[in-house]
């Protein structure tokens, strides 16, 4: 493999190779604010060559480390206490030396045990019971990616290292506590959880939630989780789908690994849309459209089961491994179930999300490349954009488009994920293999044709030099650019619009259409109420995509008799791609728009998650945010 150095690591992973972490925890929640975690992290550790003679883990501020201990090999005699300090590394995490009492011989083995206590680091999230959607327990979730789980236990957390997991977790009465773990068995005695994770996995994909939570099976290894008052809409909407993602899925890319795919649906106030831990996959429950209209936002998490989660990026600067490959299986399986033209529509949507995110840039920006350099101090959840997804399932399809025959570069892929699991790679890798895998292509030189050179692709910022064909996606598309055109006139052709039938148009069809409504908006007086009362299927929505365009349209409209819905979508939910545009949308309103973000605002604040509440300030210009 070729070397990576994580400029945003302290561990020591060139001198010790991880050979499996444990952790022992007990959850106390607190009546209010952020409760604590308390207990100890187990490492067990190769040494990887002569003369180390310190470990280093990455930590946290917000991390209380009680002790660290040499445990004896096999057990039996006492631990060996030994000296440690927290050293500053950077603004998102701390350097915990430990000194070990003699330097050690390369291939000696070596278990240390660290006892510390975490509460609310930014991995660690505590809710208080109005911030869930039953209202009457706290909750606690924790969130690792990319460099969260420091302030979770202290360890080697970069995507560089991989190794198994296992954990016991003692809740209090009347809660369940789940991972992204193999197996899952609870001690009914002491409300004690046992997990373990027999794939090697990075740390970042080390999850836990503990809260109010049943689940139901949707299919023979795939069930929900949720709060009570959620898991009936979950299992009536994911019942027997994920099956059929997760079949399309090994025939194109090989065995499923993990055993299960769950869904954990979180609190309202999850500001995330989706995260891949294997196993059990978190996600927002705006995903319970009632209609299973937004079912395929699943299919993106499940391809990571592949890319990322098997195959997975040694640095954050190569993010793109994780995502650019994953964007291409999930509009591959999409494909297969959906057909090609709403797979292209759906793709256009996501390449109009690059196109608006380079406008507001620059295409020159340094982000807008593939392989970003993260710079010593540089937290890289601050590099995330769209960029990683967009370009570079754009880069991915180009190689597909050198091959030339969808079958043989389906069979790449397979021979890629098989190559290359369980191990963590550099875009070299990735390359290279796809160069010996295709020795006519490398000999015809394809790495380096002019305008296209993969060296560019990676290392200059700019538009994609090469864009996949979306137009299948324009029979869906044409009908909603022509039916968006019909209500914009001054004067409506009711005949015209009432021959358009838009009963079968699906989620993204419909996104596109009012994605079109909106940047033809204000529309001429009365049109929106017509519009309105014409698509109740629309406007009564209660499918996430939809609600915000519609909330979109009302705003930019001053629709003032539908702003109900507008406070009604935001008391619902707490994602953060939601929430800011409604937000921004109201404060560069009308008078009133203005009025209801801030009476929307003090009523919902206490549910978001504390950096959505921090940037909807800074919008609402109440204080700078603080992050």
């Amino acid at each position: 493999m070729a070397a990576a150095r994580d400029a945003a690591s302290a561990c020591s992973a060139g001198a010790f190779e991880l050979r499996h972490v444990h952790l022992a925890l007990r959850v106390a929640f607190a009546a209010a604010g952020a409760g604590r975690l308390r207990g100890s992290v187990r490492l067990e550790l190769r040494c990887a060559r002569d003369g180390a003679a310190a470990l280093v883990l990455d930590a946290h501020p917000s991390l209380a480390v009680r002790r660290a201990a040499l445990l004896p090999p096999g057990g039996g005699a006492e631990p060996r206490p030994l000296p440690f300090e927290s050293r500053p590394f950077a603004s998102y995490g701390s350097a915990l030396h430990i000194a070990l009492p003699e330097p050690l011989r390369g291939g000696q083995l070596l278990a240390v045990e660290v006892d510390y206590e975490a509460g609310e680091g930014p991995g660690v999230c505590w809710l208080s019971p109005e911030q869930t959607a039953g209202k009457q327990k706290p909750y606690l979730y924790t969130q690792g990616q990319a460099v969260l789980n420091r302030s979770f236990f202290p360890g080697f957390d970069t995507p560089a290292v991989k190794c198994t997991y296992s954990a016991t977790v003692k809740v209090p009465e009347g809660f369940t506590a789940v991972m992204s773990a193999t197996t899952w068995e609870k001690e009914e005695k002491d409300n004690t959880f046992i997990f373990k994770m027999s794939q090697p996995i990075p740390s970042y994909l080390i999850a836990l939630a503990v809260g109010d939570i049943v689940s139901a099976e949707v299919g023979p290894r795939s069930r929900v989780w949720a709060e009570p008052c959620l898991i009936e809409a979950a299992k009536k909407e994911y019942d027997g789908v994920i099956e059929e993602f997760l079949a399309v899925g090994e025939k194109l890319f090989g065995p499923y690994v993990w055993g299960r795919y769950d869904i954990l649906f979180m609190p309202p106030s999850f500001p995330f849309g989706g995260m891949e831990n294997p196993c059990i996959t978190f996600v927002t429950p705006c995903l319970l459209a009632g209609d299973r209209s937004l079912v395929d936002v699943i299919i993106h998490e499940i391809s990571h089961s592949w890319f990322g989660n098997l195959v997975t990026n040694a640095t954050w600067g190569e993010f793109w491994l994780n995502e650019g490959f994953t964007m291409y299986a999930q509009r591959r399986i999409s494909t297969e179930v959906y057909g090609s033209a709403y797979t292209c529509l759906e793709a256009a949507t996501g390449r109009a999300l690059l196109r608006q995110h380079m406008d507001n840039t620059g295409e020159d920006h340094l982000l807008n490349k593939l392989r970003v350099i993260i710079e010593p101090g540089v937290n890289p959840d601050d590099t995330y954009n769209e960029t990683p997804y967009e370009k570079g399932y754009c880069f991915v399809s180009y190689l597909a488009h050198l091959v030339g025959d969808q079958s043989k570069f389906d069979a790449f892929l397979q021979a890629y994920v098989n190559q290359f699991k369980f191990q963590s790679i550099i875009a070299d890798d990735a390359l290279n293999f796809f160069l010996e895998y295709f020795p006519e292509l490398k000999k015809k030189g394809v790495d380096s044709l002019p305008g296209f050179e993969f060296d560019r692709w990676l290392n200059t910022p700019g538009w994609p030099p090469y864009l996949p064909d979306l137009s299948p996606g324009e029979q869906l598309m044409k009908p909603a650019d022509e039916l968006a055109e019909l209500w914009a006139a001054d004067s409506l052709n009711m005949e015209a619009i009432e021959a358009v039938d838009i009963s079968a148009w699906k989620t993204y069809q419909l996104v596109y259409f009012l994605d079109q409504i909106l940047q033809k908006s204000p529309l001429p007086e009365g049109n929106v109420e017509r519009l309105s009362e014409m698509y109740p299927k629309i406007s009564k929505a209660q499918n996430a995509e939809l609600r915000l365009r519609w909330c979109q349209i009302v705003l930019k409209n001053n629709h003032e008799s539908e702003y109900s819905k507008v406070k009604d979508f935001l008391h619902s939910q707490g994602k953060q791609k939601y929430t800011l545009p409604i937000y921004r949308a109201m404060w560069s309103g009308s008078e009133s728009a203005r009025a209801l973000a801030m009476e929307t605002f003090s009523a919902t604040a206490s549910q978001l998650h504390v950096n959505v509440q921090n940037y909807v300030k800074k919008i609402l210009g109440l204080e700078a945010a603080e992050n």
